[in-house]
């Protein structure tokens, strides 16, 4: 008697049950490795007029973020639904954590989790390319330079583009002040998204905000080193190079609905009272889904 096959099927589908996909072997990976090698040396890669290149972003960078987010940070991110497959828009979010760990993470969220593995074009400040080697990285992985010109450019072709609008007052502030949005400056990113007529995607993040609880700020050497500020935490510079180490809190990064702008129009970006109306419409939204995230979070750490 011929022996019976089993066939799983899904609770709700009459179809064959498909397991999904193994992840590759060493050989592939090997393979996969040196054929990366050699595009990077016989330079058969490409960048954009910004200098992202997209090759060495997949193969390296990503990589290289993944075991933070995935099995450090351990990141939940919730209403992907709401970020756009294809198009322009403008993710508007939280600053914190004293480094901008929070940009990397939410750039690996939008990629790795969201059905159309979506690029997040950060904007980023003068200080990031001044950095040796941050500076070059960071350009490769997508950031430019935070102005209107070069988000509208993005915004204009299709791109998403992140922006944190407290800056360093958001990811340089006191533990104390944890959670609570700083000043979202002149609107600068409403006015982008106005002329643009791309959605505004409100984003709040939870959990950067433990990874370097700043206690105290050494004025006077971030003055000398020509830092906007030089962070004391209960783990640096007491624990020295080790202190550098992020602790591993808990992450939600959460998207909220669009705020659509094209129905007003591009001239309505020379309006100030418009344009400072919805930047306190988004600040507040963030900041109240802050406070739904912190209920939702079981512990700091856990």
């Amino acid at each position: 008697m011929p022996e019976a096959r089993v066939i799983q099927l899904r609770p709700d589908d009459d179809d064959a049950y498909v397991p999904p996909a193994a992840p590759p072997g060493w050989e592939e990976q090997l393979a996969g490795g040196l054929e990366f090698l050699r595009r990077r040396v016989t330079g058969d890669y490409s960048t954009d007029e910004f200098g992202f290149d997209p090759d060495l972003t997949d193969h390296l960078l990503l990589p290289i973020l993944r075991p933070l987010y995935e099995r450090w940070f351990r990141v939940e991110s919730q209403g992907l639904e709401h970020v756009p497959s294809d198009g322009g828009a403008l993710v508007v979010a939280n600053h914190s954590g004293t480094i901008p760990v929070d940009a990397l993470m939410t750039t690996v969220a939008l990629h790795d989790d969201h059905p159309a593995r979506r690029r997040l074009r950060l904007l980023g400040a003068d200080l990031v390319f001044d950095l040796p080697l941050i500076g070059s990285m960071s350009r490769k992985m997508g950031t430019t330079l935070a102005c209107n010109e070069d988000a509208e450019r993005l915004l204009r072709t299709g791109e998403l583009v992140g922006v944190f609008p407290e800056g360093f007052k958001g990811i340089g502030k006191p533990f104390r002040e944890r959670y609570t949005l700083q000043r979202f400056g002149r609107g600068g990113f409403v006015t982008a998204a106005l002329r643009t007529g791309v959605p505004i995607i409100p984003c709040a993040i939870v959990g950067a905000e433990e990874i370097y609880p700043m206690i105290g700020n050494a004025k006077t050497a971030a003055r000398l080193l020509g830092l906007p500020y030089l962070p004391i935490t209960p783990t640096f510079p007491v624990l020295g190079p080790l202190g550098l180490v992020p602790l591993p809190s808990k992450w939600l990064i959460a998207f909220g609905e669009p705020i659509e702008t094209a129905s007003y129009g591009p001239a309505a970006a020379e309006d100030p009272m418009l344009v400072f109306n919805l930047t306190d419409q988004v600040r507040e939204t963030i900041q109240h889904s802050l406070y739904q995230l912190l209920l939702q979070r079981k512990s700091v750490f856990g």
